[in-house]
């Protein structure tokens, strides 16, 4: 499960990553809310951990703009504030859950496993289509026309990132920063190298190749030519 966690108490945030990372859980953070926000709308996210009161965008700022970019992460809010009305305000603003602060991290751990089985309940047999390319994410399986397609776990994270954002232009950055998960001292052209890879194993005889590359920026997936 990947967690994005937005908390700008650096004691607090550190304390959580450690915690989840114990349990096995992959974790980006940001500090304040523009960053948060941009993670998020890279991502995407199984999950995400969101402080409400935060430098920038606040908690619930971020929240709208995730769910009006249609993300299906699922979200628990942090917060101090006790009151119901404050309870409720977080909740319409599109979060699943809350924790209200100071919160046990059993607690939160129990949480983020309820959203994870709601995750995976909701993700059995989903389906990433563009064209006649297929990935079925429960099934782990990917094909093109009828071609089945066995790939890597970074050539299948790849193609989902470019599944997910069809006709959209990706910079290497963004690439490596969703792909490679923030990893440092990845350098740029390793992502050519695995779009070389990728390219020989999706490409069908007598079809066109779907990734265009976007001279001085990047890549994109083509939904005509898939």
């Amino acid at each position: 499960m990947r967690v994005l966690l937005i908390e700008d108490d650096q004691r607090l945030a550190n304390l959580i990553k450690r915690v989840l990372k114990d349990e096995g859980y992959n974790v980006d953070s940001a500090n304040d809310g523009d960053t948060g926000l941009e993670m998020a709308l890279r991502g995407p996210y199984d999950a995400a951990v969101i402080d409400w009161m935060l430098p920038g965008r606040d908690g619930p700022s971020i929240i709208r703009a995730m769910r009006a970019a249609r993300l299906s992460t699922g979200i628990i809010l942090l917060t101090a504030l006790g009151q119901v009305e404050d309870r409720v305000a977080g909740l319409d603003s599109g979060a699943d859950d809350y924790l209200t602060k100071p919160f046990s991290f059993d607690e939160l751990l129990a949480r983020l496993r309820a959203l994870d089985r709601r995750v995976q309940k909701t993700a059995d047999g989903k389906e990433l289509r563009v064209g006649k390319t297929v990935m079925d994410l429960g099934a782990h399986s990917l094909r093109r026309v009828e071609k089945k397609i066995e790939l890597t776990k970074t050539e299948w994270d790849l193609l989902e990132y470019f599944l997910r954002h069809p006709g959209m232009t990706l910079t290497r950055q963004n690439i490596l920063d969703y792909v490679w998960s923030f990893e440092a001292n990845v350098k740029p052209e390793l992502v050519d190298v695995y779009i070389a890879y990728l390219r020989q194993k999706i490409n069908v005889e007598g079809m066109s190749d779907p990734i265009e590359t976007v001279r001085g920026v990047g890549y994109k997936f083509d939904e005509k030519r898939a």
